[in-house]
């Protein structure tokens, strides 16, 4: 090592002693503070996933319908009619911690990015959040900031936020986790790929000019934090969603008009990464000449215009001779463009200074050979434990306590602040278990949901990642759509902690399973490590996005009960607990025991059932159990957008819960669907039900002004759904004054 090289200053830069040695071996020299500089964001774990490249090869990535798996930047899966739907989910979590509104509306930004520069129009996104407990301002501060900036950028592009999820622990008080999802729809001859290819085509910048905004912004999201965290608020990127929207426009003209032949944007890592990926995708390199870059600020180094994460910019590749026709479209949008290098036949990132060769560095090593480590794994400790007994608590006094708690209570406060309806696509309000959006130009529509419980997983790892990727595949089928691909965001602690990795291992063989057993093949994802402050870290938090089609758009079902008289159905083959519950935790004040077993196939034979009654038109609503268990989900059925919908519901009729009525009403667990029918449609939804193999127990019917749950003849709850909607609708905004 040159002694000049320091291990603290290596440290500083998140490199290790033999990972400079590395760099060396690949160089067969020292490298230059450029190279060196260029190599710790390359080789950090948000770029290299150095630390989960070993286990993310388990997970399934190839299905009937999957066009385009991991390694680009976004999934893309056939939809019909030469259409494909292009989506994945990404992190800003610690960006969001440092600076809540520029954290999350840049990480709306970068996602947005991923879509269109595959040549998709962007219709829709999604976000899956984690704050810490609402009775602290500084929870509070942070939740209104990710909101505020998610609706920021989201409302001003015209994309509209159409759905989600929002859940609370302490353990994300420091660490709070916000996911994005976006998709977009692009016909299979506009597909581009972030590739540099054809020797001697030129490599023009696009967009925003480059400031020092973001610099090591990839590097701070390798490391954990501590009480300095705030310090690092300059690692964190400004968006401007204006700009993005002009660029969205005329990177899919020059699409269109056949000018692109590579293209990606600027995001973690910046140029370097857009630079050395494109042409190590294609085989080729990129000459840059630095000093054609534009910039926003004076005086900037080389080492600041490669690292900078300045957001709203985009590098292509074009044909020779066609730099003009490029220029011309951005020109018409307002926009910047400036050729600023060449592709070369040399697999190397070349970076020159007029005549003056500042890096060279081989693309490969930058990214296929970045280092790749099987770290010491042990076994997690799992946080569920013994389910101690529980004392008598009134029934009714439970359920409205649970309807009030954060993660269950409306969370129509956030979504009214996202324009859900912008580009007329949404069919289904924000609200019911999935987002429903039509394919303009087909009768068809696609499903999308969100879904992970950090708290299920922290009690069991691998069923926990299960339990995630079934309760995103159900909400999908619960609308009638036909799960169909999936994109995965892993938030994790410290990877160099063996009882770390031990969780995150479990957690890929979890989602493996469940995702072959369910026919949902991952095509995309992130990996979010050192989601950690002070050395505490998070739950093992894997979030699951899971796309499905729906071949018939009207035939589209949402989660509301429809007309007094219908049929109430329990349907699937679930079992329930109540470890790791919501009502341990609201009613109790607890967190023990572990959730229900997961039962992949009762949940495809529920999957199946909720999409073939919906083609036939058998069912006026299915609602997923989860959270707060069947009283909740027959409660948030009975809230009708039109007005509100009384039940009446022998829980005995389910037959399987030992006796016990709080588990009965409160227990939660997978493959089960609250589903309303017709009543001259009953005799057919049963039939159907017991040809898929899928119980379906008649419960109740709807109607009256009131919840009404019996146990062995007596009614045990009896509540007003005037009074249960208001503790559901109103506590989430007053718990944030």
């Amino acid at each position: 090592m040159s002694p000049g090289v320091a291990a603290k200053s290596l440290a500083d830069l998140n490199l290790t002693t033999e990972e400079y040695e590395a760099i060396c071996d690949h160089l067969r020299r020292e490298p230059n503070n450029l190279e060196l500089q260029i190599y710790s964001v390359m080789w950090s774990e948000h770029c290299s996933y150095k630390s989960s490249r070993v286990h993310l090869r388990r997970l399934p990535t190839r299905g009937e319908r999957v066009l385009l798996g991991p390694g680009e930047n976004a999934g893309i899966v056939d939809i019909g009619d030469g259409l494909a739907a292009v989506f994945k989910i990404e992190s800003h979590n610690h960006p969001s911690f440092i600076e809540p509104y520029q954290g999350a509306a840049t990480g709306v930004g970068g996602i947005i990015r991923d879509i269109f520069t595959m040549g998709a129009r962007p219709i829709a996104i999604l976000d899956s959040l984690r704050f810490g407990p609402l009775e602290k301002p500084q929870n509070r501060s942070i939740l209104k900031g990710v909101v505020s900036g998610i609706a920021g950028y989201g409302n001003c592009m015209g994309i509209p936020t159409t759905g989600g999820e929002i859940m609370f622990d302490d353990c994300y008080s420091f660490n709070p986790l916000v996911n994005v999802l976006c998709v977009g729809i692009a016909r299979h001859g506009d597909i581009h790929y972030g590739k540099a290819s054809g020797i001697g085509n030129p490599v023009i910048y696009v967009g925003a000019r480059t400031g020092r905004d973001g610099i090591h912004g990839a590097t701070m999201a390798s490391a954990e934090f501590n009480e300095d965290a705030q310090a690092k608020r300059p690692n964190v990127q400004v968006g401007d969603p204006f700009m993005e929207k002009l660029l969205l426009e005329a990177c899919l003209e020059a699409m269109k008009k056949g000018l692109v032949t590579g293209i990606q944007d600027m995001g973690a890592a910046g140029l370097t990464c857009s630079t050395c990926e494109m042409g190590a995708r294609a085989g080729t390199g990129i000459e840059l000449q630095i000093e054609l870059v534009p910039l926003r600020e004076e005086g900037m180094t080389p080492t600041e215009i490669m690292l900078s994460e300045s957001q709203e910019r985009m590098l292509l590749v074009t044909e020779r001779g066609r730099e003009q026709d490029v220029g011309a479209i951005f020109k018409k949008w307002g926009l910047e463009s400036s050729v600023v290098g060449t592709v070369i036949a040399d697999p190397v990132l070349r970076i020159r200074n007029a005549e003056t060769v500042l890096a060279e560095i081989p693309n490969r090593t930058l990214t296929d050979d970045a280092p790749r480590y099987t770290r010491p794994l042990s076994p997690p400790a799992c946080a569920g434990g013994a389910l101690p007994s529980l004392p008598h608590v009134d029934p009714r006094a439970a359920l409205i306590a649970l309807l009030s708690a954060p993660p269950i209570a409306s969370k129509r406060w956030v979504y009214e602040q996202y324009d859900h309806m912008v580009r007329t696509n949404t069919l289904v309000l924000p609200g019911s278990d999935a987002t429903v959006l039509r394919v303009k130009g087909t009768g068809r529509a696609i499903a999308l949901s969100v879904d992970g419980n950090g708290s299920y997983t922290a009690a069991q790892p691998m069923a926990g990642a299960m339990a995630s990727v079934a309760e995103a595949a159900r909400n999908v089928a619960c609308s009638g759509a036909r799960p169909i691909a999936a994109t995965n965001c892993l938030n994790f602690g410290n990877p160099e902690k063996p009882e770390i990795m031990g969780q995150f291992s479990d957690v890929i063989d979890g989602i493996a399973e469940a995702c072959r057993a369910l026919g949902v093949p991952i095509t995309g994802g992130n990996v979010s490590f050192y989601n950690e402050t002070a050395g505490k870290g998070i739950h093992p938090t894997p979030v699951i996005g899971v796309l499905g089609l729906l071949e018939d758009a009207t035939k589209v079902v949402d989660q509301w009960f429809k007309a007094e008289g219908d049929v109430i159905y329990v349907c699937g083959a679930g079992a329930v607990s109540l470890g790791a519950s919501e009502y341990l935790r609201t009613v109790h004040g607890l967190s023990a025991g572990v959730p229900a077993a997961v039962d992949l196939k009762a949940e495809q034979a529920l999957i199946d059932l909720c999409v073939d009654a919906a083609a036939r038109g058998l069912v006026r609503s299915a609602h997923d159990c989860s959270d707060g268990g069947l009283a909740v989900a027959l409660a948030e059925s009975g809230f009708a957008p039109g007005g509100l919908h009384g039940v009446s519901v022998a829980l005995d009729a389910l037959g399987s819960e030992n006796g016990d009525f709080a588990l009965a009403a409160f227990g939660e667990g997978g493959a089960r669907v609250v589903a309303s029918v017709a009543p001259g449609d009953a005799a057919a939804f049963e039939s159907l039900a017991a040809r898929v193999g899928c119980p379906a127990r008649k419960v109740g019917i709807v109607g009256g002004n009131a919840l009404q749950l019996a146990w062995r003849g007596v009614r045990v709850v009896d509540v007003a759904m005037a009074e249960l909607f208001e503790a559901w609708s109103g506590s989430f905004a007053r718990q944030l004054q």
